[in-house]
């Protein structure tokens, strides 16, 4: 059965559905690790009640189920709002995979799989979705990201700090803020910061981030002492956390 969900409304939400445990966990455990929420179904019974409680970005589906097999569960979706779909299949032959393709499939990978060839898929099936989305209507209101009496647009790219004074950030230091803002409260280690905030064809450069994260924290000091070190906490052997609260308004 799909494990409890825990609603993290600004991260994105995959669902493994595979009968076999051992792969469901591998593959599960390493988007976790890399950013992800990922629960895991291991049939099509589980996996429709997993969508009954939770909105999901993408699902990697295997073929190959006992029962319901995947293109059958495929075939019942309703590709005009369901997730993207990855499927996943010990078949490697051109006749199922472009079956599968023209039943809906976003991709396919042939089993085993790499869990970072599968990641890399999915980055780029969800980047091909959000680009066919229609841009959204302007509002008048622009919602903020609010913390400790800071102020910060994504949209804009404007940081306000408490005393509504605006702070000038680089384009490497806002992809750093907003990779931590939306993620409050949760060690992330710096691979998963430079993945994150610069994607996976980034130089795997430790030192890069603590660079980046001296120059975010001094900007975001005050004359008090309060600010940077405060909000941006450095977690001993595991990486940086971002302390506050934040509230979209």
């Amino acid at each position: 059965m799909p494990e409890p969900a825990h609603v993290l409304d600004l991260e994105t939400a995959i669902l493994v559905v595979d009968d076999d445990p051992d792969i469901r966990e591998l593959l599960a455990t390493f988007l976790i690790g890399h950013g992800y929420i990922a629960d895991r179904a291991e049939d099509a019974a589980a996996m429709r009640m997993a969508l009954s409680r939770r909105s999901y970005a993408l699902i990697v589906l295997d073929v190959m189920m006992p029962g319901e097999d995947g293109l059958a569960v495929l075939r019942s979706l309703d590709r005009a709002g369901a997730p993207a779909v990855i499927m996943l299949s010990t078949i490697a032959g051109d006749v199922d995979r472009i079956v599968g393709l023209e039943m809906g499939a976003d991709d396919y990978i042939a089993k085993p799989a790499n869990p970072r060839e599968l990641l890399a898929r999915i980055r780029s099936v969800l980047r091909r979705k959000e680009t066919a989305m229609p841009a959204p209507r302007r509002t008048a209101h622009r919602a903020f990201q609010r913390f400790a009496g800071w102020r910060f647009d994504p949209i804009g790219r404007e940081l306000y700090d408490p005393d509504d004074v605006l702070i000038h950030l680089s384009d490497g230091e806002f992809r750093l803020l907003i990779t931590l803002t939306e993620r409050p409260r949760r060690v992330l280690s710096r691979d998963m910061l430079l993945d994150l905030s610069r994607g996976p064809a980034a130089e795997n450069f430790d030192r890069a981030i603590d660079v980046q994260i001296s120059r975010l924290r001094r900007k975001m000091s005050r004359l008090d002492g309060q600010g940077g070190d405060d909000l941006i906490r450095t977690v001993r052997n595991e990486g940086y956390m971002f302390s506050a609260d934040v509230e979209v308004r």
